[in-house]
This record gives C-alpha cells, sequence and structure tokens, in this order.
C-alpha cells in the first residue's frame, strides 16, 4: 500500500485528471442551457406580443418552442450531474437553472391538466430570465471591439430609461386614479377635478404605460445582464447594482401578470404600481455609476 509524498502525488493526479475528465461534460451542459434559453426566448415574445396586442398570438408556436427547451434543459442537468457527480446544485448558476426547470415543469403539467394559458404570462418570462442566468456558469470571449462593448452597453441604458420613464407615467396616473376615487366616493369633487380623465381612462393609462414599461425593463435587464457576463465572466453575480435590477423587474412581472392575468384593477393594482415605481427608482439610483464608467472608457 502506497502512503507518503508519493501517495499524496499520485491522488492528486487522479484528481486532476477526473477534472479534466469532466470538463467537456459540463461545457456540453452549459452549451444545451444556453440552446435551452434560446428556445425560452420565443416564450418571452409570446408574452411581450400578447400584451401589447391583448390577445394570445404566438402561443401554440411558443409552447413548441418551450417544450424542446424543456427536454434541453433535462440533457443539460444530466450532463452537469454526470460532470460533477452529484445533483446540479453545487452553485448559483446551477441552482437557478434547476429551480427554472422545475417551474417549467410546473407549468406544464398545469396546461396538460387545466389549459390555462394565461398563466404563460408570467412562467415564459421567469423561466427565460432563470435560465439565462444559468447560462452564465461559464465565461465567454471577451468584446470583438471597444465600439460593440459601447454599443451594447448603451442599449442597456436607453431601454432601462425608457423602462423608467413609461413606469414614471404609471405612477402619476395610478395616483390621479386614487385621488379620482378618493373624490368620487365623498362626492365632494374639488376645483380642478373635472379636468382629471374618467377612471376608465386612467386604468387604461395605468396598463399600457405598464406594458410598455415591462417591455422596455425586459430589453435592458436581459442587455445588462448579457453586457456584465461578458464583460466581467462570473464575478456579475456579485455586483448590487443587477441584483436590485433584477428584483425590479421580478415585482414588474408579477404586477403585469395581476393587471393583465388576473384582473386586478382598481385601488390595490394602483398602490402596486406606485411601489413599483419606488423600486425602480433605487434601482436607477444604484446605476448612476454607469455614467463614470461610460465617460472613463
Amino acid at each position: 500500500m502506497k502512503n507518503g509524498p508519493s501517495a499524496r502525488l499520485e491522488s492528486a493526479y487522479d484528481r486532476m485528471k477526473e477534472r479534466m475528465s469532466c470538463a467537456p461534460m459540463q461545457e456540453s451542459g452549459v452549451f444545451w442551457l444556453r440552446v435551452a434559453a434560446g428556445l425560452y426566448a420565443l416564450g418571452l415574445g409570446h408574452a411581450i406580443l400578447t400584451l401589447l396586442k391583448r390577445r394570445t398570438v404566438w402561443f401554440r408556436p411558443a409552447l413548441a418552442a418551450f417544450v424542446v427547451g424543456v427536454i434541453l434543459h433535462l440533457v443539460s442537468l444530466v450532463e452537469l450531474a454526470r460532470a460533477g457527480g452529484e445533483l446540479p446544485l453545487a452553485n448559483f448558476y446551477q441552482s437557478m437553472s434547476l429551480c427554472a426547470f422545475l417551474i417549467a415543469l410546473v407549468f406544464l403539467f398545469v396546461w396538460w391538466r387545466y389549459q390555462f394559458a394565461p398563466l404563460s404570462i408570467f412562467v415564459f418570462p421567469l423561466v427565460f430570465l432563470m435560465t439565462l442566468v444559468g447560462a452564465t456558469q461559464l465565461p465567454v470571449a471577451g468584446w470583438t471591439s471597444p465600439r460593440v462593448r459601447e454599443g451594447w452597453l448603451m442599449v442597456h441604458v436607453i431601454s432601462a430609461l425608457s423602462g423608467y420613464t413609461a413606469l414614471l407615467l404609471t405612477a402619476m396616473a395610478s395616483i390621479f386614479y386614487l385621488v379620482r376615487e378618493r373624490q368620487l366616493k365623498r362626492k365632494q369633487p374639488g376645483s380642478w377635478f373635472e379636468r382629471l380623465p374618467p377612471l376608465g381612462t386612467l386604468d387604461q393609462i395605468v396598463t399600457k404605460s405598464l406594458t410598455l414599461g415591462f417591455v422596455f425593463i425586459t430589453a435592458g435587464v436581459v442587455a445588462g445582464l448579457t453586457w456584465a457576463f461578458v464583460e466581467s465572466g462570473t464575478r456579475w453575480v456579485r455586483d448590487v447594482r443587477i441584483h436590485v435590477a433584477l428584483i425590479t423587474w421580478a415585482l414588474c412581472l408579477v404586477t403585469v401578470f395581476l393587471r393583465n392575468a388576473a384582473g386586478w384593477r382598481g385601488r390595490r393594482a394602483a398602490l402596486l404600481s406606485i411601489g413599483l415605481v419606488g423600486c425602480a427608482a433605487l434601482t436607477w439610483v444604484t446605476h448612476i455609476g454607469l455614467r463614470g464608467l461610460l465617460l472613463e472608457r
């Protein structure tokens, strides 16, 4: 039986060979996960078109792509499990991927059992973004040129600012809604009461501006997440700015779903929209440093 320095050296060599043999499987697993994220993106497109057009226009193709994405997602999880020798929960990225896969399975069961298509407005974007986060486990090559880098960052900034502008309009319309509702209940209109649009009109403004805000913020989050991944590799996960942006996006998704699929209207929907704008303001404050980053490059 071997012992001493030679045994330890041989053991270290065996571990190194094992890691080298697992690397291709890990890369393969991440590759299939990225392909699944691309298929899930069709579901995100379906959700956005449904919100903009107020009718389901792309559900069947999106659902078919979603099913194929789930299959490839399973392949990715199996590859990662084989590479690590355990359930793929070794880090944050794998945990997000596995959670997205489970959410996707639950949705498919609900769809098979109850045919509840409106739930896709919430699930498709959520699964896509969670899978996209999980697919950033392995770094990629850097920017091809400084212009591409700055252009991609500019897309993120413009999309985010457009989303914040739309949410600001949502908050203003929500406040006017609450004021007009209160005056109607009291039956004592103020001097400028008659200048406010009817409640139905204000509610439509809230819905449309919230939808536009969700579309632009989604584009901003995807562009920003991709930029941060290419820029800093896996270190982006420690960036507080991205954490706050993802929380804001999640709250925006919940708000949009409750208004469009669950039928939330009136006072509680207005209060939720105002809270969302407060969270968006916090996100904007945390991202002010992007201006300095642009100027110094």
